[in-house]
C-alpha cells in the first residue's frame, strides 16, 4: 500500500519537470516575439513612444548626459552604426526594425558638418551627418534618452551622434566605448 501511493507522486513530479521547462521556453518566445513587433509597425498604444520609420527633415540637438547629441525633430536620439561606410547601410531586416533608418534629406540648425544622403539596399533614402547613416533606437521610448549609446548588437558598435564627434566621459553612455562617432 504504500508503494502504491508514493509511485503517483514520483510520476506527478516528472511530469512537473518536464512541464517547467516547456513553460518557460514559451513564455521566452512570447517575448521575444512582441518585442520585435511593436517597433516597426509602432502599436497601437505606443505609436509615440518609440521612433519607428523616423523621417528627417529639420533635425535638432539636445543634451543628453551632458553630451551635445543630434535629435530628430521628437527628440529621439540619433545613432551612428560602426559598421556602416559613408556610401552603405550594413543595418536592414531585424536591424532595421530595431534601428529605425531616418529617411530623406536632413538639416540642423547651427550644426557644424555636412548632412547628406545615401540610397538604401531598399531603394529608399537615409539621411547621413558627416558620412555617417542615421538611425533612431526603438530601445529609446521617450525623447532625451540614449539607451543605444556603446550597443554592440547586430554587428557591431553603435554610438549617438554627438556635435562635437565624441561623447565626454560619464555621459549617457550605457555600455563600454566612449560614444559619438569618433571610431
Amino acid at each position: 500500500m504504500i508503494r502504491s501511493l508514493t509511485r503517483p507522486k514520483a510520476r506527478n513530479g516528472l511530469r512537473m519537470l518536464l512541464i517547467l521547462p516547456a513553460i518557460a521556453a514559451t513564455a521566452a518566445i512570447l517575448a521575444a516575439c512582441s518585442s520585435s513587433g511593436t517597433s516597426a509597425a509602432g502599436g497601437s498604444s505606443t505609436s509615440t513612444s518609440s521612433p519607428a520609420a523616423a523621417t528627417a527633415g529639420s533635425l535638432k540637438t539636445a543634451t543628453i548626459g551632458g553630451a551635445t547629441v543630434l535629435t530628430d525633430a521628437k527628440g529621439f536620439t540619433l545613432y551612428s552604426f560602426a559598421p556602416d561606410t559613408p556610401a552603405k547601410s550594413n543595418c536592414n531586416g531585424t536591424c532595421a526594425q530595431n534601428w529605425p533608418p531616418v529617411t530623406g534629406p536632413a538639416t540642423a540648425s547651427g550644426v557644424t558638418g555636412t548632412f547628406g544622403t545615401i540610397k538604401r539596399s531598399d531603394g529608399s533614402v537615409q539621411a547621413t551627418f558627416d558620412g555617417h547613416p542615421l538611425y533612431t533606437f526603438a530601445g529609446d521610448t521617450a525623447p532625451g534618452q540614449a539607451k543605444g549609446n556603446g550597443l554592440n548588437v547586430a554587428g557591431g558598435l553603435w554610438h549617438e551622434i554627438t556635435t562635437s564627434g565624441t561623447a565626454p566621459a560619464g555621459s549617457s553612455s550605457t555600455g563600454s566605448g566612449g560614444g559619438g562617432y569618433g571610431y
